[in-house]
C-alpha cells in the first residue's frame, strides 16, 4: 500500500515504539510503504530528531548489508525526576507502613501506568548494556520485570520458592536471607536460561540483598552472566549489604513506626543515568 509521507511517519513511529531494540532493515519499510530507500532514510531522520528532542529515545543506524535502524528507549532527566518525585510522594504515605519497616506497594505495582514508567526508567539506565534476559523472584517483582523486559524486548524468567510441575526439571539452590539470616531455597527451570546469557536482575524491594544475592548465585549454576541489578526501593540503614553494585529508583531512608512517618528520597538512579551513552 502506498502511503503519503505523513502517513508513513505515523506508521513508522508506531512500529518502532512497539519494537524497541529490534533491528529493522530499511528494506522492510521500503517494501511496506512501496517507497524508495532514500525517502525512508529521510523519514527516519525526522523521527530520530523528534525522538531525541522529546526525550523519547534514540534511533541508531546500523550500517552494512544486514543493517538497518534500532529504536533505543530513553528517558530524559527532567521526566525521570518528575516520575521519581511522584513515586516518593506516593510511597511516603503513612498508611503504607508494614511491620518490619516494609512498604505496602501492591497498589503501585498494580497500576499499569506507574509500572510502565518504572520500566522506562530501568530500560533507559541499562540501555547501553547487552541484556538477553530479565530475571526476578516471585511475586511482587514480576510486574516491574515485565515492564522492563517489554522496553528491552527480551524474555522474563521467574525464580520461585518451590518447583512447579509445569516447568519441568529445575535447579535448586539454598541462600541466606539478608534480613532474617535464615537459609531459604529458590528454584529455576533448567530451560529458563542458556549458557552465557546476559541477565538483568530486577526486584521490587531490597533490604540487605539476600534474595538478590541468591539470584546471582543461581546465575552461576547456569554459567550465565550478570548484566546488572535494578531495585525499585532500597532500604537504608542496613548493617551489612550483601549486594554492592545495583541501581535503585527510590531509597527508604527512615521509618518511624510510632509516629507512622516514612521518609523517602531518590535512589542512586541519576548517578547512573548520566553515564548512559547511546
Amino acid at each position: 500500500m502506498k502511503f503519503r509521507r505523513s502517513g508513513r511517519l505515523v506508521d513508522m513511529t508506531y512500529y518502532l515504539l512497539q519494537h524497541p531494540h529490534a533491528l529493522v532493515p530499511l528494506t522492510f519499510f521500503s517494501d511496506q510503504y512501496q517507497s524508495a530507500k532514500s525517502s525512508i532514510s529521510e523519514d527516519l531522520t525526522i523521527i530520530k530528531q523528534t525522538f531525541e528532542q522529546r526525550g523519547i529515545g534514540s534511533l541508531l543506524t546500523v550500517p552494512g548489508a544486514a543493517g538497518g535502524v534500532k529504536f533505543i528507549p530513553k528517558i530524559g532527566v527532567s521526566e525521570a525526576k518528575e516520575i521519581i518525585s511522584e513515586l516518593c510522594t506516593l510511597m511516603a504515605k503513612p498508611e503504607r507502613l508494614l511491620p518490619g519497616g516494609y512498604l505496602y506497594l501492591t497498589d503501585i505495582l498494580g497500576n499499569p501506568t506507574i509500572v510502565n514508567q518504572i520500566g522506562r526508567l530501568f530500560a533507559s539506565v541499562f540501555a547501553d548494556r547487552k541484556i538477553d534476559i530479565v530475571m526476578t523472584v516471585a511475586t511482587k517483582g514480576i510486574p516491574v520485570a515485565y515492564a522492563v523486559a517489554n522496553q528491552l524486548d527480551v524474555p522474563v524468567v521467574i525464580v520461585r520458592k518451590d518447583s512447579k510441575v509445569t516447568e519441568g526439571p529445575t535447579v535448586s539452590i539454598n541462600y541466606v536471607s539478608g534480613s532474617s539470616k535464615r537459609i531459604q531455597t529458590m528454584v529455576l527451570s533448567k530451560r529458563s536460561l542458556k549458557t552465557g546469557s546476559n541477565v538483568l536482575i530486577i526486584d521490587d524491594f531490597m533490604k540487605a540483598g539476600g534474595t538478590i544475592n541468591g539470584m546471582v548465585s543461581m546465575l552461576e549454576e547456569f554459567n550465565a552472566n550478570l548484566a546488572g541489578i535494578g531495585v525499585l526501593v532500597e532500604s537504608e540503614g542496613v548493617e551489612e549489604r550483601l549486594v554492592d553494585e545495583y541501581i535503585s529508583v527510590v531509597k527508604l531512608t527512615d521509618v518511624n513506626v510510632k509516629d507512622k512517618q516514612i521518609d523517602v528520597m531518590d535512589g542512586n538512579f541519576f548517578r547512573f543515568l548520566n553515564q548512559v551513552t547511546l
